[in-house]
C-alpha cells in the first residue's frame, strides 16, 4: 500500500505541476498588455543576440559618406564621421538591454534579500536593515549615482552597473519587507514553523512564491529605471564614451549638434528603442498586476462579460419588422 501511495503521488505531481504551468502561460497568454510587452521584449532579446552576428559592419569604422541621409547603402543614414548609425543601433542594444537586465536582476536580488530577512526575523535584524534601507531611501538616488559615476576612475559597464546597483535596491527592499511582515503571522507559516521546517526554506519557499507577483512587478520596473539611468549617464559622458551603445549614440549626437544639423537619424532611433522598450516592459507590468490583483481582475471579467453582451445583442427592429403578436 505504501508503494502505491508513493508511486500515486509522483504520478500525479508532474501533472500537476504542468497543469499550473499552463494556466500560468494560458492567463499571459490571454492578457493583451503581457502578450505585446513580451512580443516587444523578445524582438530586442532577438536582436541583442542574433543581431551583431548578422551585422558584420564594424559600428566604429569612418567612411567618407558623413552625415547622410538614410538610403540603400545605409538604411538609417550615417553620422558626422561615416559609421553608420544601424550598425551602431543593433549593437547597441546588447550592451544597453543586458546591462538593464543585470542591473534589474542584481537590484532585486539585493532588495530579496534583505526584505525577506527584515520582515521575517524582525527584532534587532529589523531595526539595522531598516535603518539601512531608510539611509538610502532619503538619498536622491540619480543625483548620487551621478557623482559616484563621476568620481570613479574606472569608467565603464562595470562601473554603471556596480553604481545603480547600489543606489536602487532600496524601494524594493522596503516592499517586500512590509509584505513579510504581514504574511510571517498566518497559519501555515505558523505550521511550517512548529514543524521544525528551516527558516530558510521557509522564507524561500513558504513567503517567496507568495510574493512572486510583487517580485516580477519590480524586477521589470527596476529594469525599466536601469535603462533609463544607464542611458542618462553614459549620455552625460560618465561612462565608456568609446564602447558602442545607445546611451553614448546620444552622447556623440548631442556633443556633435545633430539635432541643429537636422541630423535627425542619428539621435531618433537610439531614442526610439528606448522608449519602445519601456512601453513593452510597462506593459508586461501593468498585465501582470491585472493578473495578480483579484480587483483589477474581476473588473476587466466584468468589462470583458458586459462587451460580449453587446456583441451578442441584436440590433433593434424597426416598427415595421415587428412581427404582431396574434391574441
Amino acid at each position: 500500500m505504501y508503494m502505491q501511495v508513493t508511486t500515486s503521488e509522483t504520478a500525479t505531481g508532474p501533472s500537476a505541476r504542468s497543469l499550473r504551468l499552463s494556466d500560468l502561460w494560458r492567463l499571459l497568454t490571454q492578457n493583451r498588455k503581457v502578450s505585446f510587452g513580451l512580443i516587444v521584449l523578445g524582438f530586442f532579446l532577438l536582436l541583442a543576440i542574433v543581431g551583431p552576428l548578422i551585422v558584420a559592419q564594424d559600428p566604429n569604422a569612418f567612411s567618407p559618406d558623413r552625415l547622410a541621409p538614410p538610403s540603400a547603402s545605409h538604411w538609417l543614414g550615417t553620422t558626422q564621421t561615416g559609421q553608420d548609425v544601424l550598425a551602431q543601433v543593433i549593437v547597441g542594444t546588447r550592451i544597453s538591454v543586458f546591462m538593464g537586465i543585470a542591473i534589474g536582476v542584481m537590484t532585486m536580488l539585493i532588495s530579496i534579500g534583505i526584505g525577506l530577512a527584515s520582515g521575517y526575523y524582525g527584532g534587532w535584524v529589523d531595526e539595522i536593515l531598516s535603518m539601512i534601507t531608510n539611509i538610502f531611501l532619503v538619498l536622491p538616488t540619480l543625483p548620487l549615482a551621478i557623482l559616484l559615476a563621476a568620481f570613479i576612475a574606472y569608467k565603464g559597464p562595470l562601473t554603471i552597473v556596480i553604481v545603480l546597483t547600489v543606489t536602487g535596491w532600496s524601494w524594493g527592499a522596503r516592499v517586500l519587507r512590509a509584505q513579510t511582515l504581514s504574511m510571517r503571522s498566518r497559519e501555515c507559516i505558523e505550521s511550517a514553523r512548529a514543524s521544525g521546517e528551516s527558516d530558510w526554506r521557509i522564507i524561500f519557499y513558504e513567503i517567496l512564491p507568495n510574493e512572486i507577483a510583487i517580485v516580477a512587478a519590480q524586477l521589470l520596473g527596476t529594469i525599466i529605471y536601469a535603462i533609463l539611468a544607464e542611458t542618462g549617464l553614459e549620455f552625460l559622458g560618465l561612462g565608456d564614451i568609446t564602447a558602442v551603445s545607445w546611451g553614448t549614440m546620444l552622447y556623440w549626437a548631442g556633443n556633435n549638434d545633430a539635432l541643429l544639423l537636422g541630423a535627425w537619424w542619428w539621435f531618433l532611433p537610439p531614442g526610439l528603442c528606448i522608449a519602445l522598450l519601456g512601453a513593452g516592459l510597462t506593459f508586461i507590468n501593468f498585465g501582470i498586476d491585472e493578473i495578480a490583483n483579484p480587483r483589477l481582475r474581476g473588473k476587466r471579467k466584468q468589462k470583458r462579460q458586459e462587451s460580449d453582451k453587446r456583441s451578442a445583442t441584436p440590433p433593434e427592429l424597426n416598427e415595421a419588422q415587428i412581427p404582431v403578436e396574434q391574441a
